[in-house]
């Protein structure tokens, strides 16, 4: 193995072991402290040595361990000690500055606990770097309030958090400690421009109304499509289970992978799945007529107008067939609810709202 593995110039690789899952490397550094940190003098006494481990970026799938014989000083003006500077080295943690810079980017999308195994550390640890990333970012970080503005959550360790997002340029704006509607609006109240928001498309979360309704009166409010057609797709998978409950172990494997063909759109099928899917809903006529419901639901969306897709919906309420109308009262319900509201709205679907269109 070459000894530049590390690629860091500032070190002198004198020996690796490897092992199952590490990589445990001894280097030295090519330079030593020369001023003190505390009063900068450079009247330095060297009196000890100590090794120390560093931890740094996972090479070919294995973690990394530098371990480093470092020096301990004495400075003769102040009379305080300390372990010379390892160059490369964070100021706040034995990692490498590259390792902390990207575990700040990874531990917004990836779980605390995959990272610590996979670099040797605790999750504490990556929570902590996760907080300086996140704090570095606002203090950094300035976003231009959207016009069109995105309110959605994302689950960090097992809690919802609000998410702001610009519609219109697909980024991030910020990422909130909760979605409680108190949070939302003071948030919202002290963003710069607020009134300048046209439209703000949110989920079914009551909060976010409230708190968009009390801080940005202005703004439309959009609930977002794809949390509607969800439910159709909830209706449909509530009428499949009714049916396979009630079938045979013979006839419930004529009905294999049927979760994955249903949730298909009509237009994407091709081939076998098409042929099976027209053979289920023959003998399964329930089952077809749900699948067609939800189809006809999701056309709604392809309305150039409100009027028109108003109609459209009224339609597809009072064509739903009895047989899938009662297995599903309270999931239907609860699709009509949210169908209803997002189309009392002024613009019908997310992509109406770029200049494009």
């Amino acid at each position: 193995m070459p000894a530049n593995i590390l690629n860091l110039p500032a070190y002198t690789v004198t020996n690796i072991v490897e092992t199952e899952h590490d990589y445990h490397i001894n280097a030295e550094t090519k330079t030593t402290s020369q001023t003190c940190p505390h009063c900068y003098s450079d009247h330095l006494v060297g009196f000890v040595r100590n090794e120390q481990l560093v931890r740094d970026l996972p090479i070919h799938g294995k973690r990394i361990g530098i371990y480093v014989d470092t020096r301990r000083y004495q400075c003769r003006s102040c009379n305080k000690t300390f372990y010379e500077r390892l160059p490369d080295v964070d100021g706040k943690r034995m990692m490498t500055s590259r390792l902390v810079a990207w575990l700040g980017k990874q531990s917004v999308k990836r779980p605390f606990s995959h990272l610590a195994e996979e670099i040797g550390i605790s999750e504490m640890t990556v929570k902590n770097v996760f907080n300086d990333y996140i704090n570095e970012l606002e203090r950094t970080v300035r976003f231009e309030t959207p016009q069109w503005m995105g309110i959605d959550e994302i689950h960090i360790i097992k809690k919802p958090r609000c998410v702001v997002s610009n519609i219109e340029n697909n980024t991030i704006v910020n990422v909130l400690r909760d979605r409680n509607k108190k949070t939302v609006a003071e948030y919202l109240f002290r963003l710069k421009g607020r009134d300048l928001v046209k439209c703000v498309a949110i989920d079914m979360w009551e909060p976010y109304k409230d708190a968009v309704r009390d801080v940005m009166p202005q703004a439309t409010i959009v609930i977002d499509k794809f949390h509607v057609v969800r439910m159709a797709n909830d209706c449909l998978e509530k009428v499949r289970k009714e049916i396979r409950g009630s079938l045979t172990d013979k006839q419930r494997r004529g009905l294999m992978h049927d979760r994955f063909i249903l949730l298909k759109r009509e237009s994407n099928l091709k081939g076998l799945d098409l042929i099976t899917l027209e053979s289920w809903t023959k003998n399964y006529p329930a089952l077809g007529a749900a699948y067609r419901a939800k189809e006809d639901f999701f056309a709604i969306y392809d309305a150039m107008t409100v009027q028109e897709g108003i109609t459209q919906f009224r339609d597809w309420e009072a064509s739903l067939a009895p047989e899938i109308k009662t297995p599903s009262t309270l999931s239907r319900e609860q699709l009509t609810t949210g169908c209803r509201r997002s189309w009392r709205t002024s613009i019908i679907r997310l992509r109406t709202l770029t200049p494009s269109r």
